[in-house]
C-alpha cells in the first residue's frame, strides 16, 4: 500500500500525493509549503529531510560557507542503481544570486520534490533520474536572501552579498543605508509637497504621482527610498549594506568595476561565485544548465555582450529548439538574447558556462509583477508605433489598473498608504508605496504555478540532454581471427554529445570510443557511404579511438572497425558530457 501525505500549496490549499512505496521514507516524511518563501534555517530543514527520506538519491553538501558563515548547500540527485553520476549527462541549476530575486530557490525545491515524489509514478521523472544527475544550488546568496525574507527590505535590495562596501568611501562600511520610518517592515517611498516639484497627483487616484507637462506648475518632489543621514554627510542612503555584483563577477568577458558597477576585484573574488565556479568545475559531466533570475518573464540566451560577437550558428540551433519550446510551458515569457534584447551584461554565468565549459545555459527572468501582467492584458501597442500623447495616456492607464490590482487582488497587503512623516532633513514628508513582496516576486496564489512551470522547463531542457543507443552492431568475419564490426550509435535527443563551442575552442576532451576483450583494434573509419562502402579513416589509440565531434544533434553514426581476437567485445561509448554506454559483440 502506498503511503499519502499532504502538502500545502497556494493560499491553503491542500495537495495529496503518493509516494512510490512505504519502504522510499523513514519515519519522518518530507513536508513541503508554498505558501509562504523558505528561508534559510527552512530551506537547510527541507534540503536535510530530502536526503534523510531519499537517501538512494540525494546527496547534499556544503560548497563553503558565506560572509555571515551560512553553508553554500548543493543537492546531487542520482539513481546509483543505474550507474555513477559522472557516468551520466548532468543539469545544473542555481537560483537566488541575487539576494531580492528570491523564487528560483523554490523553483529549485519544487524541482527536486518533483523528481523524487514521481520517480517509479511518470515515465518522465523516472527515465530523468535514472538517466541524468542533477546538480542543484537552491540559493547562492542565502545572506541576503534571509535578509530579504525576514528583515526590512525594498523589492529591489538586498541584491548583493552581503560583504561590507565602503560605497560613498569616507572609511566606514554600509552605514548610511534605507531606514524603515514608517516601521511597516518594508523600505518604501519619500515625496514631499512642493509647489516647484516635477510631479503631479493622477487626476483619479492621488497615490500615484505622474511627471508634469511643460508649463505646467508641480505639486510634488520624489525624495527616494525612506531613510535618514546616519552618518551626518548630508546624504541620504548612499552607504547601503553590500555593493556588488555576483552576475557580474564570473571568467569569461569579465570587465573592471569602471566599465561593469558591480563586478568586484577581480574573477571569482566572491565565495558565493567561487564556490559556484569549483562545483562545476568539479562535476565536467553537466551539459545543461538553468540560473534563475527576476523578474520580467524571459527565458535568456547569451551572449551578454556582443563585443566577442554571437554564438555559432550550430549551436544557436539547439538553444531555439529548447528555447520555442519553453515559450509553450511558459506561456507570456519571450525567448530573446541578454545583449540584444534586455542589456549588457559582461561576466555573468550565462556567458561563463557556455564558453568556458561547453555547457547550454538558460537564465529565466521569473514572473512578471502586476504591471507587466495588466500591460499584457490592456493589448497596448509598442512604444514604436505610438505617438507622444497616446503612450502617455495608455502609461497612467496602466498605473491605475496596478492600483487596482493592489487594492483588489492582493487586498491592500503588499502596499502602504502615503502618511506624513516629520524628516529631520526635508521636514513634512509623506511616506507610502509598493511594499518589497509587492514587486519582483509572485504573489503566495502564483508561486505554485511559477515553481511547476520552470521547473518543467528545466526538467524538458534535461531531457534534451543526449540519449545515446548502440542502434545497431554488424560483425563479419573476414578471414581466421580477423574482423570487421560495423556499430551504428544513434542520439534521439536534441543536444549533440559535444557543443560546438567546446569543439571550436578544445574546451573538453573528445568523445571516447573504446573496445575491450581478447581483441586488438587494428583500424578504423566512420562509414560515410554504406552502399559503396566508403569510410572516412579515423585514427586510432590503443583499443580505442577518440571522436572529437561526438555525435551529432537527432543524428546516427556508424563506425567500421577491424578487430582482431575471438570471444565476447566489450563496446563503450563514453561522452564526457553525453554519458557512458556499453554494448557486447561475440566474434566466433
Amino acid at each position: 500500500m502506498k503511503k499519502h501525505k499532504l502538502i500545502q500549496i497556494g493560499m491553503g490549499v491542500l495537495l495529496c500525493f503518493s509516494l512510490i512505496s512505504p519502504k522510499m521514507l523513514s519515519a519522518e516524511d518530507v513536508k513541503l509549503s508554498f505558501d509562504h518563501f523558505y528561508d534559510y534555517e527552512e530551506l537547510t530543514q527541507t534540503l536535510k529531510a530530502f536526503e534523510k527520506n531519499y537517501p538512494q538519491f540525494v546527496k547534499v553538501q556544503s560548497l563553503g560557507k558565506t560572509h555571515q558563515g551560512r553553508e553554500i548547500w548543493s543537492v546531487i540527485l542520482n539513481n546509483p542503481k543505474t550507474g555513477p553520476a559522472e557516468h551520466k549527462s548532468g543539469y545544473y541549476i542555481d537560483g537566488n544570486i541575487h539576494g531580492n530575486e528570491i523564487q528560483g530557490t523554490e523553483v529549485a525545491i519544487y524541482a527536486i520534490w518533483y523528481l523524487l515524489k514521481n520517480y517509479g509514478e511518470t515515465d518522465l521523472a523516472t527515465r530523468l533520474l535514472d538517466e541524468r544527475a542533477f546538480y542543484i544550488i537552491p540559493t547562492m546568496n542565502p545572506d541576503s536572501r534571509d535578509h530579504y525574507i525576514n528583515r526590512v527590505a525594498d523589492p529591489n535590495s538586498p541584491r548583493t552579498g552581503l560583504i561590507p562596501m565602503d560605497d560613498d568611501q569616507d572609511g566606514v562600511a554600509d552605514e548610511d543605508g534605507p531606514d524603515d520610518l514608517d516601521g511597516d517592515g518594508s523600505i518604501t517611498m519619500m515625496r514631499k509637497k512642493d509647489p516647484n516639484g516635477y510631479m503631479i497627483p493622477h487626476p483619479e487616484d492621488s497615490r500615484i504621482l505622474i511627471p508634469v507637462r511643460p508649463g505646467q506648475k508641480g505639486e510634488y518632489t520624489m525624495l527616494g527610498q525612506e531613510g535618514i543621514d546616519n552618518d551626518g554627510d548630508g546624504f541620504i542612503n548612499e552607504d547601503p549594506m553590500g555593493g556588488y555584483d555576483m552576475n557580474r563577477n564570473y571568467g569569461y568577458n569579465w570587465q573592471p568595476n569602471y566599465v561593469q558597477m558591480g563586478s568586484g576585484y577581480f574573477p571569482f573574488c566572491w565565495p558565493e561565485t567561487k564556490a559556484t565556479r569549483d562545483f562545476l568545475l568539479a562535476h565536467p559531466n553537466i551539459f545543461g544548465a538553468q540560473h534563475f533570475h527576476n523578474f520580467g518573464g524571459m527565458i535568456l540566451v547569451g551572449p551578454g555582450a556582443n563585443n566577442f560577437g554571437e554564438y555559432p550558428r550550430a549551436d544557436m540551433s539547439i538553444y531555439d529548439y529548447v528555447g520555442k519550446k519553453g515559450e509553450k510551458i511558459l506561456p507570456g515569457y519571450r525567448y530573446i538574447k541578454v545583449y540584444k534584447d534586455l542589456y549588457t551584461v559582461y561576466g555573468g554565468s550565462i556567458d561563463w558556462t557556455y564558453n568556458v565549459l561547453g555547457i547550454y545555459t538558460y537564465s529565466n527572468e521569473l514572473d512578471m509583477d502586476a504591471f507587466d501582467d495588466l500591460a499584457a492584458m490592456l493589448g497596448t501597442q509598442d512604444e514604436e508605433e505610438q505617438d507622444e500623447d497616446l503612450a502617455r495616456l495608455l502609461s497612467y492607464q496602466q498605473m491605475l489598473n496596478e492600483m487596482a490590482y493592489y487594492d483588489l487582488v492582493l487586498m491592500g497587503e503588499q502596499y502602504t498608504d502615503w502618511k506624513p512623516y516629520d524628516h529631520p532633513l526635508y521636514g513634512e514628508v509623506e511616506i507610502g508605496g509598493v511594499k518589497k513582496f509587492g514587486r519582483r516576486v509572485p504573489p503566495l496564489f502564483r508561486l505554485v504555478e511559477t515553481s511547476h512551470r520552470n521547473a518543467a522547463f528545466c526538467l524538458y531542457h534535461a531531457d534534451q540532454l543526449p540519449r545515446l543507443t548502440f542502434d545497431e552492431v554488424k560483425v563479419k568475419k573476414l578471414e581466421k581471427d580477423l574482423y570487421q564490426i560495423d556499430v551504428a550509435i544513434e542520439n534521439s535527443r536534441v543536444t549533440p554529445t559535444i557543443s560546438f563551442v567546446a569543439q571550436q575552442k578544445k574546451l573538453h576532451r573528445g568523445d571516447r570510443f573504446q573496445i575491450e576483450g581478447n581483441v586488438k583494434l587494428l583500424a578504423a573509419g566512420r562509414l560515410t557511404d554504406k552502399y559503396r562502402n566508403i569510410t572516412q579513416k579515423v585514427e586510432t589509440q590503443e583499443n580505442f579511438l577518440w571522436i572529437q565531434r561526438g555525435i551529432p544533434s537527432f543524428g546516427r553514426v556508424v563506425y567500421r572497425l577491424l578487430v582482431q581476437g575471438k570471444g565476447e567485445m566489450n563496446l563503450i561509448y563514453d561522452s564526457l558530457k553525453g554519458g557512458y554506454y556499453t554494448t557486447t559483440a561475440n566474434l566466433e
